[in-house]
């Protein structure tokens, strides 16, 4: 009786246990089912979906054009300095009248890097003498002194007035006015200017001599027999005769010549510039950026390079974009600490100033305007206002150019969506719905990959797609 009690109640047990595997098992054949697919129903699975083009929207907004390169912030105008001669008369280079030993000019004061260097300034010393500086486009090429005349001695005499050291006037021949003020000046920064040397007084003592030799043999030449205490034996000996008048006629040929000499020298003896003791730089004050020699060196070569105190970016742009380019624009020149200055453009191409201190040839990779590939670069120059960018020259620099700017918003689409018909009329693919159909439009200013579009009517709108591929 109680055996069979137990077993009625493990039957409710049992059947809820037969249930549930039905259920499983039920879920089971349920989910297999679902995921087995037929050879067919997995290949159309696996298929690419049907292709369709490749749109984009139509945006209204602003569009500015821009020219951007990387360029190099420079000082502006380098130059070489170069001595045009010795520093000193012309025979401070060599030994004495007579002697074998050669006398080397030595600098005995360098220039200093880095400092500016205004009108009238000792550049530097060389064997004890200054090398001054002047503000001249002409360089200095000769000793410049009485009577040597043309635009060098013009622009000295325009410095010196300049410096309070007038000479009467500008008239381009050096006289005796020109060198009182050279001495002046040279007395003014504790100097004394280049007078006749040694060398000079001897030539003109010799000169004066040969006058007094020439005048004594004419007089000779009219009263032959003035000397002897005798009287003239009218034989031809005398004036009258042939010999006599030959005697006269060299007598005077002599002293003209003598004269002509001595006048000559004249002409440049006293107070001169020697062609090494200035520097004519046609941009003051300038600023010494390198130094070439030091104390104790000969200045047989470049003593330096000098460049203007302003300081310039120096860029290239690919040919196409220098099209676009022109004097006087705008740039924005971006150093890399985020300064951010506003310049002009003021060379382009043949008009950037080549470097006087190198080769003399453009940036590498450019064409300097140059030659038949239209693409290939271009070099400008960017001008900076005055005491800017100054601390980052030698740095790197980014510069835009505003090359154009679109009336307010306009419409625009990628530069991809244009297309030219075969009659050369502009237009885009609009998709509407299933179809893609052709808007005539009238392309504008292009800039950062997008283009102003102009439709007819309201044939375009902000939103439309337009194709850009397939």
């Amino acid at each position: 009786m109680r055996q069979r009690r137990k077993r009625e109640s493990s039957r409710p047990k049992q059947l809820g246990i037969i249930v549930a595997a039905v259920a499983l098992v039920g879920v089971g054949g349920w989910f297999a089912g679902s995921q087995m697919q037929s050879p067919a129903d997995a290949a159309a699975a696996h298929q690419a979906p049907k292709a369709g083009p490749v749109t984009a929207a139509v945006e209204r907004r602003s569009l500015t054009a821009s020219v951007v390169a990387q360029g190099s912030v420079e000082f502006a105008s380098p130059q070489s300095l170069l001595l045009a001669g010795p520093v000193g008369p012309p025979d401070a280079g060599s030994g004495a009248s007579g002697s074998t030993d050669e006398v080397v000019q030595r600098v005995t004061k360098a220039p200093v890097a880095g400092s500016e260097v205004k009108e009238g300034d000792v550049l530097m010393q060389v064997s004890g003498r200054p090398v001054l500086v002047l503000r001249g486009s002409v360089p200095m090429y000769r000793t410049l002194g009485p009577g040597t005349s043309g635009e060098d001695v013009e622009q000295l005499e325009q410095a010196l007035a300049r410096l309070g050291f007038n000479s009467g006037g500008t008239t381009g021949t050096y006289g005796q006015g020109d060198a009182a003020a050279v001495s002046r000046w040279y007395r003014s920064k504790g100097f004394h200017a280049q007078e006749p040397g040694v060398a000079d007084k001897q030539q003109l003592g010799t000169l004066e001599a040969a006058v007094t030799s020439a005048q004594q043999a004419l007089l000779a030449a009219r009263n032959p027999g003035s000397g002897s205490g005798g009287s003239s034996s009218g034989t031809g000996t005398g004036t009258g005769g042939e010999s006599g008048r030959l005697q006269l006629k060299a007598a005077q040929q002599q002293l003209d010549a003598a004269d002509a000499a001595l006048f000559a020298f004249q002409a440049g003896y006293g107070t001169k510039v020697p062609a090494g003791e200035v520097v004519f730089l046609p941009d003051l004050p300038a600023r010494l950026d390198k130094v070439s020699v030091k104390i104790g060196d000969t200045p047989s070569g470049p003593v330096g390079t000098v460049t203007s105190s302003k300081v310039v970016v120096q860029a290239v742009v690919p040919g196409n974009d220098a099209k676009l380019l022109h004097k006087g624009m705008t740039a924005q020149v971006e150093t890399p600490d985020g300064k951010k200055v506003e310049g002009e453009l003021v060379a382009l191409g043949d008009d950037v100033p080549k470097n006087d201190a190198g080769n003399g040839e453009s940036p590498e990779g450019t064409s300097g305007g140059g030659g038949d590939d239209a693409s290939a670069p271009v070099p400008v120059q960017i001008s900076i206002p005055s005491g800017e960018l100054t601390k980052n020259a030698n740095g790197s620099a980014k510069v835009t150019i505003k090359v154009g700017a679109s009336d307010g918003e306009v419409l625009t689409v990628p530069v991809a969506a244009l297309r030219t018909s075969a009659d050369g009329q502009a237009k885009v693919q609009v998709r509407r719905g299933s179809e893609v159909v052709d808007v005539s439009v009238k392309a504008g200013l292009s800039a950062e990959g997008q283009v102003e579009v102009e439709p007819s009517g309201d044939a375009l709108k902000e939103g439309d797609q337009v194709v850009v591929g397939q």
